[in-house]
């Protein structure tokens, strides 16, 4: 017996339809880690790092990465986002973000949590990244880890 694939058809791939769906208040929230130097904690904790605040900016550059998800994943439906919050809590050495994305719509908005907190470590790196070389232009303690969806909900 042959598989069928829900985003192939016999002249590829496609989109599904959901057209048929109901529209349903849904919310996901991801979370992930990003690793760094204590000293470089401590410092984006004062607001001292030379290109400006990192967190308030990783979480413009999330807000963005989740509307705009649907043109970085082919697949994914575009959605009208209701709501976006994007949280920080620091540990001795790594900060974690957590992103919640809310939409009235056919289909979830995991894959739009997830983007937004894969798209707010990234800017934190990319904020830190001076302090965090070593000599040799390496990040030895820089790492993104941890990021999974939390939890799912429709309403």
């Amino acid at each position: 017996m042959a598989k069928e694939f829900t985003h192939l058809s016999n002249t590829g791939v496609k989109m599904v339809e959901v057209g048929n769906k109901a529209v349903v208040k849904r919310t996901a929230t991801a979370k992930g880690k990003i690793h760094l130097q204590k000293f470089t904690i401590d410092l984006i904790k004062r607001e001292e790092i030379k290109k400006g605040n990192v967190l308030t900016t990783a979480q413009i550059a999330a807000i963005s990465a989740v509307k705009s998800t649907h043109h970085l994943i082919p697949l994914c439906h575009s959605l009208t986002i209701t709501g976006v919050d994007v949280d920080f809590e620091f540990g001795d050495d790594f900060i974690e973000t957590n992103v919640i994305v809310r939409c009235n719509g056919k289909t979830g908005v995991e894959m739009e949590a997830l983007t937004g907190v894969s798209v707010a470590l990234l800017t934190v790196w990319d904020m830190v990244k001076s302090v965090e070389k070593d000599e040799n232009g390496q990040y030895p303690s820089t790492r993104i880890s941890d990021i999974v969806v939390s939890e799912k909900r429709k309403e």
